[in-house]
């Protein structure tokens, strides 16, 4: 990482900090149109067992709402409506991202619970303490200012809210990191120019899963910005963790 508080990751380059937003939305215009296989191709398809894990952590209930950070294409809102959980605002700073939410949500009936909204996580257009729940899922590690972005999350959570974040994270098992590089680095990028006509933004997801912040880092920031009780639980042995805060 630079010292430079005006260069951030992209990746493992670093960039103007104003420049990065804008890197990062072409990134994920390249990719909404197959972002699931994106998700499957980069975890095996396992995202979607660790998506099911998140869901039951939400606790979604009937009064309670979710603000879906970095919603992209619905997986969390549609889990949490399908378990009964109240509104979900599905937000995204990428609008063709939020729209193949929003047409995924038309095909499975589920748009009447959602309230869709184009925004950044680090300056959110709503007031303080107005949700119950804040979810991230595979979102955070392509912010600039992640600890704004906890802030802000924390800001909107009621007393008693709480606040998730589902992310790769750093693997636990040591013997299987070559393992674990060699699919990232070599086999990915091939499978996404393979796939989806695009290598390099597989790239950029493989180099920026190794600059976020591992398990213990991330849960110190989180406690940073506030929140308490704060506990991390490894998805895969580390490939991904979830990582979980309340607001008292």
């Amino acid at each position: 990482m630079s010292d430079n508080p005006e260069q951030v990751d992209f990746g493992y380059r670093q960039v103007g900090r104003r420049e990065k937003a804008g890197m990062v939305r072409a990134v994920f215009d390249s990719v909404a149109p197959r972002y699931d296989l994106m998700n499957d191709l980069m975890s095996l398809g396992v995202h979607r067992a660790w998506k099911h894990v998140f869901v039951t952590a939400l606790d979604p209930r009937p009064r309670h709402t979710l603000l879906d950070l970095a919603g992209g294409t619905g997986d969390i809102s549609f889990g949490w409506l399908r378990r009964g959980g109240g509104p979900a605002i599905l937000s995204d700073i990428n609008p063709s991202m939020l729209r193949v939410g929003l047409d995924r949500a038309i095909d499975r009936g589920l748009i009447g619970g959602l309230l869709p909204l184009v925004t950044d996580a680090e300056q959110l257009p709503l007031p303080d303490r107005c949700v119950d729940r804040v979810s991230i899922a595979f979102g955070l590690r392509n912010c600039t200012d992640k600890a704004q972005v906890l802030r802000e999350a924390r800001r909107v959570l009621k007393p008693g809210g709480r606040f998730l974040c589902l992310e790769f994270s750093r693997l636990q098992v040591a013997a299987l990191r070559p393992l674990y590089d060699a699919w990232s680095f070599k086999v990915l990028p091939r499978l996404g120019r393979f796939a989806a006509k695009d290598s390099e933004s597989y790239v950029y997801l493989a180099e920026s899963i190794r600059t976020f912040p591992d398990q213990v880092r991330l849960a110190s920031m989180m406690t940073e910005a506030g929140f308490s009780r704060v506990t991390v639980r490894d998805l895969s042995g580390g490939i991904a963790a979830i990582h979980a805060g309340w607001r008292l």
